[in-house]
């Protein structure tokens, strides 16, 4: 009788062990499809975009002419958050249209020597390809990607330009709270402007801090960066900056500071130079006003201080005659004018230059004036038009470039 009951329990057990599985394997079987479920759901449910820019640019110098008639077209594709993971996707194209490309790429080899240089050499590459992972104030990215820092001047998509600055690598942005935020990043290759066959291998290191106050913004950044060519370089820059404003009766008024300094060291130099921008303006009802000076130093005329990084269009007049600064460095002095008109928003700005430090050969290094204006539509389309006036001093050309575009985005 005991036996019988003992053969009887186990089988209860078998059986109960066996029920047990198969509930179990069930339970795992829809977590999995559940999981499998969300991760289908956060690709069907992601967006995507399309962005088209059709750009005539004319370049007139002294030496040479250039003209060219481009069509930058991105198509780009973005993930619904999963357990707070995203991927992103996005490919470049820009294409001559109609015949007229000439003009000169020199590092993509296009017509080298033949015309003036237009930076929009024809290409096709990815753009951004990344993930994501957000949670409690974390934002980090894996993969390449677009990357700026602050106003551009150290580190930008040069967005102007139609094949853009993007860069391979990790990055981390941290917001302790409303008004903390830490940036971290790592780029191991630099994914410039001029196509991929002008690309560069780096090792650098950016880190930057920005605090805001009732006042404006603090920011202090350190950007150590380095060519990985194996050849001894670094190109090591320590800043701050602080930008704000505040109201005067109906008045807002606008101020800016930054200082850095920066040492240059290969196995055979070592440069070491400053840099300075003062910033002051009025915002009144219908126009801002601005007066700025900007100093990128030399190191006795032998090194000027560099941004490698930068959206460089943006600084120094856009006529792109200081892209790399000259071993005198460069002073600019700008006044500006900007403001609203038939729906669109118009700008004017006024360039002096100087050496910093003068030589024989290089004191005076011309002026220029700017003026863009630039209309959006709904649905969002827009097109603009913008001029640049050069007119040059120790040696340097005259130039002057006209562009016009259009662009949609949908």
């Amino acid at each position: 009788m005991s036996m019988h009951i003992v053969k009887l329990n186990r089988k209860k057990s078998t059986l109960a062990l066996m029920v047990g599985l198969v509930c179990a394997g069930a339970t795992l079987g829809q977590a999995h499809a559940a999981e499998q479920s969300s991760i289908t759901s956060a690709l069907k449910e992601g967006t995507a975009g399309v962005n088209l820019r059709l750009r005539y640019e004319d370049v007139d110098q002294d030496s040479n002419d250039a003209s060219a008639l481009t069509l930058r077209t991105m198509l780009n594709y973005t993930t619904d958050s999963y357990k707070g993971f995203s991927a992103k996707i996005e490919v470049e194209d820009t294409r001559i249209v109609l015949g007229q490309g000439d003009y000169t790429v020199g590092p993509s080899g296009y017509n080298p020597g033949q015309y003036s240089v237009i930076a929009d050499p024809e290409h096709t590459e990815l753009d951004q390809g990344y993930v994501q992972y957000q949670n409690a104030g974390v934002t980090a990215k894996f993969g390449r990607q677009i990357i700026t820092m602050d106003n551009h001047r150290f580190v930008g998509h040069v967005g102007w330009r139609q094949d853009w600055q993007t860069f391979d690598g990790v990055s981390v942005k941290y917001a302790a709270n409303k008004d903390l935020t830490l940036n971290y990043a790592y780029l191991s290759q630099r994914n410039r402007i001029f196509g991929q066959d002008a690309d560069l291998d780096s090792k650098d290191h950016l880190f930057n801090v920005g605090y805001s106050t009732s006042l404006g913004k603090l920011v202090g950044y350190s950007y150590l960066l380095e060519v990985d060519n194996d050849i001894d370089n670094s190109l090591d820059t320590y800043g701050f900056s602080f930008n704000g404003g505040t109201k005067i009766a109906d008045t807002s008024v606008l101020y800016g500071v930054e200082y850095a300094t920066q040492s240059s060291e290969t196995a055979t130099t070592d440069f070491d130079a400053d840099y300075l921008m003062l910033e002051a303006g009025v915002k009144l009802s219908a126009v801002t006003l601005k007066l700025g000076y900007e100093s990128l130093g030399s190191d006795d005329g032998a090194y000027g201080f560099s941004t490698p990084l930068a959206t460089l269009h943006k600084f120094n007049g856009w006529a792109d005659t200081f892209l790399s600064t000259p071993a005198e460095g460069l002073v600019d002095v700008s006044v500006s004018a900007s403001g609203k008109l038939a729906g669109g928003g118009w700008s004017v700005i006024y360039h002096d230059f100087s050496a910093d430090e003068d030589s024989s050969t290089v004191d005076d290094l011309g002026s220029e004036i700017d003026f863009s204006y630039v209309r959006k539509f709904e649905g969002g389309y827009a097109t603009g038009i913008k001029y640049a006036a050069y007119s040059g001093d120790s040696g340097r050309q005259d130039t002057d470039k006209l562009w016009v575009w259009a662009s949609a985005a949908f």
